[in-house]
């Protein structure tokens, strides 16, 4: 007896060595999963970036939003306001990618002016984006913004389903003000902190959104070139 009791004990440390070792083991090998996520939804929102551009070069003007998560073409009627102007990326117009790495739709906010007509070379921009203080804008009068709600809290699937905000306690103030912004956007780095629930977490709480802009320069110099300005 004593013997075999000594066998379950070894057997015992043993299943918990290795526990430990597929532990090590899986936590990298997670991170690496999600990292390659966040490199492909990089990668689908610069391809919808370069197909903005090329659908101004052709039309003189940027898409409108999409009509509805399951309908990828732009709404025909012009934007009467910014809400009006943000919505769903329009892909099948654009003949683009759709979803980002977690199977949501990817975001998209156009000033009317750049959508509703050609754009001319005094048409300014009405997006800004900032860290967390508007008052403290990292780019200003912006034309476009392109966004995804990244791997946690909001967004919209391919179906039109909707995920809720899971942040425990509702902390993630900065990805709470993005899910309804249409004039000013945070873009700031990825935290799982929260400065509610963690005094070093980061003001804003946990936040991944991925957020990019196109510059008006950019956008003008893509139309002179095709000469739709002059």
């Amino acid at each position: 007896m004593p013997q075999r009791g000594f066998v379950l004990i070894e057997v015992a440390i043993a299943l918990l060595v290795l526990a430990l070792i597929l532990g090590g083991i899986l936590a990298p090998l997670n991170a690496q999963v999600e990292q390659g996520k966040i490199r492909d939804t990089n990668k689908v929102i610069s391809d919808i970036n370069e197909a903005l551009l090329g659908y101004v070069m052709i039309n003189g003007r940027l898409p409108r939003p999409a009509t509805s998560s399951t309908n990828g073409v732009e709404n025909a009627s012009a934007c009467a306001s910014e809400p009006a102007c943000t919505g769903f990326i329009p892909w099948t117009t654009l003949g683009s990618g759709k979803l980002d790495a977690w199977g949501n739709i990817i975001r998209y906010s156009v000033t009317p002016a750049f959508a509703n007509s050609a754009f001319a070379l005094t048409t300014a921009g009405t997006k800004y984006i900032h860290e967390g203080d508007p008052a403290l804008p990292l780019a200003e009068k912006v034309p476009v913004v392109v966004w995804s709600n990244g791997p946690q809290n909001f967004g919209t699937n391919g179906t039109g389903a909707v995920r809720a905000n899971n942040s425990s306690g509702v902390t993630n103030k900065d990805e709470i003000f993005n899910n309804t912004a249409v004039l000013f956007f945070i873009s700031r780095v990825s935290t799982n902190n929260s400065a509610a629930t963690n005094s070093s977490g980061a003001v804003g709480g946990e936040f991944d959104d991925i957020v990019t802009f196109i510059p008006t320069a950019i956008l003008v110099n893509k139309a002179i070139a095709a000469g739709k300005l002059p």
